[in-house]
């Protein structure tokens, strides 16, 4: 049995392509494109395909809420994310919004493929990359802060207790005797270890671990 497939995506390229790769599989056909949001969701009602690869990047409402507003009203059609978008808040939006399957541009053909005949089966996909994105993003939330803190050095330790209490890195510099960049690199090397991205998370850190006890500025 053939699958119906419809195409969301505002580059041409990206629409021909898609065809052509259909071509040499006769269990997937490509029934309609569409470039923005508007016109995919006119595709929906009068094509009603089984599957959607869909861009997060069209014009209009956007694939995210495009996705959810095809869900609420048309349960039974799949949904594929196909995008250049790799970060976190990207890929969780999708699938909450209810995507299937999300897979990056940068992907071969053989890993859509896949993808596509994953999600007609009732299974969820996510390529490779995505699926590691999305398994460090669970750690980072989950693991406990003295876990992710247990590998810190001494010079480390010293250096987020001075961020924590306001020093600038001039300021750390000079106390510690080393230059500016050595501090930078440990401050770099501190929101790697903790899996944070601002001065202000730092600085909560150091508070719950007892490093500190200078409340973190409200930004």
């Amino acid at each position: 049995m053939t699958a119906r497939i419809l195409l969301i995506d505002d580059h041409q390229i990206m629409r021909d392509g898609l065809r052509l790769l259909l071509r040499e599989h006769p269990d997937l056909e490509l029934v309609g494109s569409a470039f923005d949001s508007d016109a995919g969701w006119q595709a929906v009602v009068d094509l009603a395909p089984d599957l959607i690869v869909m861009d997060l990047d069209i014009p209009g409402e956007g694939g995210i809420a495009l996705t959810a507003r095809i869900r609420a009203t048309h349960p039974d059609i799949k949904i594929v994310i196909l995008t250049g978008h790799a970060e976190p808040q990207y890929i969780e939006a999708a699938l909450q919004a209810g995507a299937e399957g999300y897979i990056l541009k940068a992907n071969g053909g053989a890993d859509l493929l896949q993808a596509l005949r994953s999600v007609l089966a009732g299974r969820n996909f996510l390529s490779q990359e995505v699926s590691h994105i999305v398994v460090n993003e669970l750690r980072r939330h989950f693991d406990p802060p003295q876990k992710r803190g247990s590998a810190l050095s001494t010079r480390e330790s010293e250096v987020l207790k001075q961020i924590a209490d306001g020093y600038s890195t001039k300021e750390i510099a000079f106390a510690l005797g080393v230059s500016t960049k050595t501090i930078e690199s440990h401050r770099m090397n501190l929101m790697e270890k903790l899996q944070i991205n601002n001065v202000a998370e730092l600085t909560k850190y150091a508070l719950r671990e007892g490093l500190t006890t200078l409340q973190p500025q409200k930004s």
